[in-house]
């Protein structure tokens, strides 16, 4: 490397990665990717047409830990080997948000929470881009915010952040910040401690001051009694199903939507929403509210919630076959999100779970299992403890690839019912992501048709 030049390696080369990258060549870094998997044609080809130096299959430690600084990718476990090396040399890690943040004067509005975060994201993003707002999708959604502030900047950032994206970020500041929930997930990253993960959550409110907002589920016990302990300057707009003290946002005695915040007072009917289920109704709140901040006309935001056509893998229709509805939910990876897909179910189900179990407790669902759910098809390499726990309440059927699932629930169904992929697990053991499960779910059921 360059002795002249910050060193920066980055550890992990995905779209988190190769944006970074590009972000730290443009500004004069002398740059080193590590991956010690495959990388993908499509990021491989960029790294070579921008001069990119890169290795992949291994780590090469020597030039690893003579970097100045680390950004890791958010996949990248702390227990990976090469982060302890990192660690163990004091060498600074930092996430790709936190470098892009590093570059940038435009507005942050943040997005996090244990479920929901994608469709509020993107809700957030269609409201602002319908009242003719440039604002861009980053995050978890689309290109990268670091290669996008080096190549395509926007005046607004909707940014979807998880736990693992929080963990390195120090400086970043978001402008609006909104939590929308907290419910044990991902604690196998979290050593199984709950108020570690919870911890991770609340890294979204650094930096932040009195002219920022912080928007949140004021229902969320684990947000409500965090909120105790910590401070925060940034102005808080909560939202509730039925007002409370406080309330910028709450469900009506004529089911209608109310937004009060100092800039805005709206209503807005429930059912002229796009989207249905009692969790979307607390999305478009906070979506809602969001939006309110900008001074958006008020006929913008109405517009704008009623006409979302929403998001893939999450309570997604893909077919009526012979009566039978069978609905993609493959972005429900832990037990609150299949709670909330249960919820909105208003026929007998029969529920597809199973997958990496990540320190699941099923107790959450089952009363909506017991009135909802007809039979459970577990689909996964590792069923036990689903079909240990769900056996005395209902039938399930143990397979272990999808082709099998989805057969057993043919003949479990009948007209009338829904067949409903919410697994509560990720999608490791028999998938390559979430996505993946839910495209080659959706080819399955499609071809049942034929």
């Amino acid at each position: 490397m360059d002795s002249s030049k910050k060193r920066m390696v980055i550890i992990g080369v995905g779209e988190s990665g190769t944006g970074a990258a590009i972000l730290a060549k443009d500004r004069g870094m002398d740059v080193f990717l590590s991956d010690s998997g495959k990388i993908s044609p499509h990021y491989r080809e960029i790294l070579e047409r921008e001069g990119i130096a890169y290795e992949e299959g291994s780590h090469d430690l020597e030039r690893i830990l003579s970097a100045d600084e680390i950004v890791k990718s958010p996949g990248v476990p702390f227990e990976a080997p090469v982060i302890k090396e990192v660690m163990s040399k004091h060498i600074p890690i930092v996430s790709e948000i936190e470098l892009a943040g590093r570059y940038t004067d435009s507005k942050m509005v943040c997005i996090t929470g244990s479920n929901g975060k994608t469709t509020t994201t993107m809700l957030i993003h269609h409201i602002l881009r319908h009242a003719g707002i440039d604002a861009s999708l980053a995050g978890n959604i689309g290109k990268s915010l670091a290669w996008q502030v080096a190549r395509d900047p926007h005046k607004v950032y909707v940014v979807e952040l998880s736990s693992f994206q929080l963990d390195n970020m120090y400086d970043f500041k978001a402008n609006v910040a909104v939590m929308l929930n907290i419910t044990p997930d991902h604690l196998d990253r979290y050593d199984y401690e709950m108020q570690n993960y919870v911890n991770a959550k609340f890294r979204i409110l650094r930096n932040m001051t009195p002219n920022d907002v912080f928007i949140f589920w004021q229902d969320d016990p684990v947000i409500t009694e965090q909120l105790r302990h910590i401070t925060t300057e940034a102005r808080l707009l909560p939202f509730a199903e039925h007002q409370e003290e406080n309330s910028a946002a709450y469900i009506d005695a004529e089911n209608e939507l109310v937004f009060r915040t100092p800039g805005t007072n709206m209503k807005m009917p429930r059912a002229d929403l796009a989207l249905n289920g009692l969790h979307n109704v607390f999305n478009s709140m906070a979506a809602g509210l969001s939006a309110c901040l900008f001074d958006l006309g008020k006929d913008d935001i109405r517009e704008a919630l009623a006409d979302f056509t929403g998001v893939e893998h999450r309570l997604e229709f893909v077919a009526d076959i012979e009566g039978v509805r069978w609905i993609n939910d493959s972005k429900a990876t832990n037990v609150n999100s299949c709670w909330y897909a249960l919820e909105a179910m208003e026929r007998p189900t029969v529920l597809i779970l199973g997958g990496k179990d990540k320190g699941n407790d099923y107790s959450e669902i089952l009363p909506l299992v017991q009135r909802k759910v007809k039979a459970i098809v577990a689909m996964g390499l590792h069923n036990e403890k689903i079909v240990e726990f769900f056996s005395p309440h209902v039938k399930v059927v143990d397979t272990d690839n999808l082709n099998d699932a989805v057969s057993a629930c043919r003949e479990l169904s009948e007209s009338g019912d829904t067949v409903l992929l919410s697994p509560c697990c990720a999608s490791f053991d028999l998938f390559k992501s979430y996505e993946d499960r839910g495209r080659r779910f959706k080819e399955k059921v499609l071809s049942l048709k034929n």
